[in-house]
């Protein structure tokens, strides 16, 4: 099949990216590089560094099977921070990448969407049916599912909805200004170095594999059960932020301990997946636990700092 991938350079991106290419499938995609790293591409990917917005993206999908739209600005502070600019690439964007794939006659689109749908909820595990957005980037994301249904209504695009959970493994970003949780313990212990913790490690994260998330983004591309529907992306099992570092630490055994610092503003005290429709509908079950998980994370981070060093 041809894949295209928005946000191809990103970590989501390139990790899918280069699953499908291990399947013998072509990926081309786009990427602004505004988050994404050039690092990140396989080199067998056809990327276009464009913009989500750019009306030009309906000119790249000819003859494409399946696109993916992954690219949006998803730094909840950063989303707040530039409320207009958020709207622009997650709903704006979302709305052209819409267009260029009924345009293009595309027969799927896949859009990523997120469990911040579900941050004024206090319901748990969450269900896909019961969500209260409430920030600027969970907002906008809700506005690009809504032009997601839209379409399919009015136009009957094949659209299914991937609410992600927090994802981890490797290329994520660990360079950002605060990474996400599990880059950020890694490299700082592996530089010997204490890791925050922002509030009292209390919070409970529903984490998952990359990889697990690629297995069912690449199940949607094809089942004939999943189209019109949303998916939650996660595993039905949360850890305390405290539990994650306790885990790196078994691997890594630095003897550092974390240092605790003021919470950060608007971040849910749970998130937990209700994965029982996934299970029914597609027969898809997350596969890494996180022990696994962080070893691989660890591994990939290990030899990327030490390329930076070299």
């Amino acid at each position: 099949m041809r894949i295209f991938i928005t946000g191809v350079a990103g970590f989501i991106g390139s990790n899918l990216a280069k699953s499908w290419l291990d399947d013998g499938h072509s990926v081309s995609g786009l990427d602004n590089f505004s988050a994404g790293t050039r690092e990140n591409l396989d080199p067998r990917v056809e990327c276009h560094a464009i913009d989500v917005c750019d009306p030009t993206v309906v000119d790249l999908l000819s003859r494409v099977d399946v696109v993916y739209h992954l690219a949006a600005r998803n730094c909840i502070p950063d989303c707040a921070a530039h409320p207009l600019e958020t709207a622009e690439t997650n709903v704006r964007g979302t709305a052209n990448v819409l267009e260029s794939v009924r345009r293009a006659k595309v027969p799927k689109l896949v859009y990523a969407d997120t469990s911040a749908e579900y941050e004024g909820t206090n319901e748990f595990p969450s269900r896909v049916d019961r969500i209260a957005p409430t920030s600027v980037y969970a907002v906008s994301k809700r506005a690009g599912a809504l032009w997601c249904q839209s379409y399919a209504l009015h136009h009957g695009l094949d659209v299914t909805v991937t609410r992600y959970f927090n994802v981890y493994g490797p290329a994520q970003d660990f360079r950002r200004v605060i990474p996400p949780v599990m880059a950020a313990f890694i490299c700082k212990m592996l530089r010997g170095e204490p890791p925050t913790i922002f509030g009292k490690g209390s919070k409970r994260r529903d984490f998952i594999f990359v990889d697990d998330v690629n297995r069912l983004s690449k199940l949607v591309a094809t089942h004939p059960k999943s189209r019109g529907e949303t998916f939650n992306v996660g595993t039905g099992h949360n850890y305390s932020i405290r539990e994650v570092f306790d885990g790196i630490e078994a691997i890594l055994k630095t003897g550092i301990e974390p240092v605790y610092r003021p919470d950060l503003p608007g971040e849910p005290e749970v998130t937990l997946a209700d994965i029982s429709r996934e299970r029914e509908l597609l027969g898809w079950e997350p596969q890494i636990d996180l022990g696994q998980g962080l070893q691989r994370t660890i591994d990939y981070l290990r030899r990327r700092l030490a390329q930076e060093a070299s």
